[in-house]
Formats: C-alpha cells, structure tokens, sequence
C-alpha cells in the first residue's frame, strides 16, 4: 500500500493570484473545510508547499 497524506483546506481562494487557486483545483480542494486524501508523492508535495497559507496536512498514513 502507498503511503498517503490527508489535506485539509483551510483558507479561502479569494484575492488569492490564479496560481494558487488552481493549485488547489489541482489538489481536489475547492471550498473550505474539505479533505482529501492524496497519495504522497513529490509532486503532491510540491503542490502542498506552494500554498502552504491555504492547506494544512492533518494525518501522514502508511
């Protein structure tokens, strides 16, 4: 089994440069409070690192 992260979303997309915003579309995350689980990958990594004012890692399982 992969190991996986849970993402949660904790700041709002608004007045936020396109980038981000889609960094988030990109994660799966589009409205505040919502998770995801998400395979831990360098790539999903980097993405969470861009943006790391909006998302918040709450669980590392595997």
């Amino acid at each position: 089994m992969a190991k996986t992260i849970v993402v949660k979303q904790i700041g709002s997309p608004i007045r936020r440069p396109a980038v981000q915003r889609q960094t988030l579309i990109g994660l799966g995350l589009n409205k505040m409070h919502r998770t995801r689980e998400l395979e831990d990958t360098p790539c999903i990594r980097g993405m969470v690192n861009k943006i790391p004012h909006l998302v918040q890692i709450i669980e590392e399982k595997g």
